[in-house]
């Protein structure tokens, strides 16, 4: 086989190898909707529960029932709060059946659950072990920001690992892939997630040393996402140096694509912004 084909061929390794690496960790992250299904009267119900909304308006819950016999009760309140529990009707609009939760603050969280009748038997329809989900509210974060950061945030994962093939075949462009890796996380993690989590929770950096997105704080780690970022871009900027002086270098270039991928298979925003309820009046 050609030096080409090796080439084409581990390419195209980096590449499905992100997309699964990107795609299980959005999958596995706490916005992602909470799928399932139930039955009632013998008749199969799918849903899928939102678990993330832009705050700019009321967020829609609704769930697919045919069966006009049925109705759904939604059960919620704000999360980490000393609130009573809320209860309302679910509205039926063909065969659909929905709630509009009421808008929070960025950050806000609501935790919910549904019951569904029609009339002698009872489903209820939550998250894993019949709990309560939960989602957060955000700000609308514009497109022309969002997408160059999710696609420098792919490509920066996809030349780290290409990276570490490089090094592990002892190919001669090692340096030169890590400075691509480096390349993408900077703007992509740096400059443009802060506009991101500006936008979407009021602050441009919440992890460490700027626990609160105020002020420094040596002692409290903060966003969980921020501080994964920093890791990353450090980890690369070490290695990168490390190569520079010797081009030949395995270990380095290796560890930050095991870094790179350990975070990312940390949930997205999971530990992220939240207003802690229970400091505000209960409703």
């Amino acid at each position: 086989m050609s030096t080409t084909s090796k080439a084409v061929l581990w390419w195209i390794f980096a590449v499905v190898f992100t997309i699964i690496a990107a795609e299980y960790q959005k999958m596995t992250g706490p916005t992602y909707p909470v799928k399932g299904k139930t039955s009632l009267n013998s008749q199969e119900i799918k849903y899928k529960l939102i678990r993330t909304a832009e705050n700019d308006k009321d967020a829609e819950i609704s769930i697919e029932v045919p069966d006009a016999a049925v109705s759904g009760t939604i059960f919620y309140k704000r999360f980490k709060s000393n609130d009573s529990l809320s209860s309302a009707p679910m509205t039926r609009s063909g065969s659909k059946l929905s709630f509009m939760m009421p808008k929070q603050p960025a950050a806000g969280k609501m935790m919910y659950k549904i019951e569904l009748t029609n009339g002698s038997q009872l489903a209820s329809i939550g998250a894993k072990n019949d709990e309560f989900v939960v989602m957060r509210f955000k700000g609308p974060v514009p497109l022309y920001i969002l997408i160059p950061h999710v696609l420098c945030m792919f490509l920066g994962l996809l030349f780290s690992t290409r990276t570490a093939i490089e090094s592990l075949i002892k190919g001669a462009r090692t340096y030169e892939y890590a400075l691509y890796a480096l390349i993408f996380l900077i703007p992509g993690g740096m400059i443009l997630g802060p506009f991101v989590q500006k936008y979407a929770f009021g602050h441009l950096w919440t992890g460490w040393p700027i626990a609160d997105g105020i002020h420094f704080n040596l002692f409290k780690m903060g966003d969980l996402t921020d501080n994964k970022t920093l890791v990353m871009v450090l980890a690369w900027a070490f290695a990168a140096y490390k190569l520079k002086k010797d081009p030949s270098n395995k270990v380095w270039p290796v560890a930050a694509a095991v870094i790179v991928l350990i975070v990312y298979l940390i949930p997205h925003s999971m530990l992220g912004s939240e207003i802690d309820y229970t400091k505000m009046p209960a409703r």
